[in-house]
Formats: C-alpha cells, sequence, structure tokens
C-alpha cells in the first residue's frame, strides 16, 4: 500500500481534469480525493496499491484532452488507510 499527494501545474481547470482523475481513480480502486486550488493548479491524495498508485500518476501526467500539463509534483506520505472511497472535494 502506498499514499501520494500529487499537485498537477499546466491547463488543468476547467477542462474536466478532476472528473477524468476521479473516473480513473475510482476505476483503479484507489482511494482518496481531488480538488482544484485557487492557485490554479489540480491537488490529490491517493491510496492504493503501489502498481494503481504508478497508474494513476502516469495519467496525471497526460490528462484529458484539453489539459496541458506542465509539471506534476509527487509527495510520498504514511498511509493512514481513512478513506473509504474516491471523491471530488468542492
Amino acid at each position: 500500500m502506498k499514499r501520494v499527494r500529487v499537485k498537477i501545474f499546466g491547463r488543468v481547470q476547467g477542462v474536466g481534469f478532476r472528473f477524468f482523475v476521479y473516473r480513473n481513480a475510482k476505476n483503479l480502486g484507489l482511494k482518496g480525493w481531488v480538488r482544484n486550488l485557487t492557485d490554479g493548479t489540480v491537488e490529490a491524495l491517493f491510496e492504493g496499491e503501489d502498481e494503481k498508485i504508478k497508474e494513476i500518476l502516469e495519467l496525471c501526467k497526460k490528462g484529458p484532452p484539453l489539459a496541458k500539463v506542465k509539471r506534476v509534483e509527487v509527495r510520498e506520505e504514511e498511509v493512514k488507510n481513512e478513506f473509504n472511497d474516491f471523491e471530488i472535494l468542492f
């Protein structure tokens, strides 16, 4: 099990990025959340199997068709098993 906090930079708001992350995280069986930040970035917290985390990180580097991802920062954290599902925070 692994837990990572991710910050995605570029044109990532107003392009369906949160829903893209949500749908893919759910499909991969990950737990956590995704949200827009006021600085124009998207932040996500993922918990799950190492291989599934690798997959979602690769997807975050691409994003949905209208997104232009410039950079993805990943910070590993201690697994807390505090989530039951994956959700979009507003």
